[in-house]
């Protein structure tokens, strides 16, 4: 019989097939999370600045490579920058780009409709913001990432594993404090920041663009300023670089800025 319901309609402890290592990793990440934090003590202003430094260059990996370049074909990325940046994402826990990617499209093709894998108008909030993660089928990457179909971002898929352990574990050559904020903590927090813009940020009131799509401001020090909380911006013109406007605050565009005058990044050519 459960078989037969909607994913959003099943108990939390149903996982798609494929699923497992989402679930256990999400699971997992907030049990040490949680423990380390009732056994060691706070950390160091130094600590708390490089996991905040880590959370940021992840996160741009994400909002600049992973969505803004390979999602929507914005602005096209030097090779060199654009594996440093997925390999950030990639430390950050955003998996690889061809599942992001995939499911992001996906998201933009239905999105607050039927069909739309992450809105909280199908399942609720927490269906949007942790469960559709571990409790949907992995979209077709044929239909909706054939371009990313290629050895270099294949590689990806293989090396995510390997670099997202590196990132639970690395802050253990220094000690367990430095573990446990620079791992658990860090990705929990980096989570639920990613999480909030599927949830959150399509919480607003229905527009005549037909989602529910909203700029969020206070979200903006959450998430670092990367510019991912101007959601209705983005949903407007997916295809623009740049998604903060005027005084919103968008480190994703300054960084891509930048990139610009170094002339590692740049605007793609249009398709004929």
């Amino acid at each position: 019989m459960s078989s037969q319901l909607e994913p959003c309609d099943r108990s939390w402890l149903y996982v798609a097939p494929g699923k497992w290592p989402t679930f256990l990793w999400i699971l997992g990440i907030h049990i040490t999370a949680a423990a380390g934090l009732a056994v060691f003590p706070l950390p160091s202003w130094p600590l708390l600045l490089g996991m905040v430094a880590l959370a940021l260059m992840g996160g741009l990996g994400t909002t600049v490579c992973y969505h803004r370049s390979l999602s929507h074909r914005a602005v096209k990325l030097h090779p060199l920058i654009e594996n440093i940046l997925i390999f950030a994402a990639c430390f950050n826990g955003s998996s690889h780009p061809i599942g992001w990617v995939a499911s992001h499209r996906l998201h933009h093709s239905y999105s607050d409709k039927p069909g739309d894998i992450s809105s909280p108008h199908g399942g609720g909030f927490w269906w949007s913001h942790l469960r559709w993660l571990w409790q949907t089928d992995r979209p077709d990457r044929t239909r909706w990432c054939p371009d990313l179909d290629r050895p270099s971002y294949r590689f990806w898929e293989i090396a995510s594993g390997p670099v997202v352990a590196l990132s639970f574990l690395f802050g253990l050559l220094f000690d367990p404090v430095a573990w446990l904020w620079l791992g658990p903590v860090r990705l929990v927090w980096v989570l639920h920041a990613q999480c909030s813009i599927n949830s959150i940020s399509h919480m607003g009131r229905s527009s005549r663009f037909g989602d529910y799509s909203q700029n969020v401001t206070w979200l903006t020090p959450f998430i670092l300023g990367i510019g991912e909380n101007w959601h209705f911006n983005h949903h407007r013109a997916p295809g623009q670089a740049r998604i903060g406007r005027g005084p919103q605050i968008d480190l994703g565009w300054c960084a891509i800025r930048v990139l610009q005058c170094f002339r590692l990044c740049g605007a793609r050519p249009k398709e004929n």
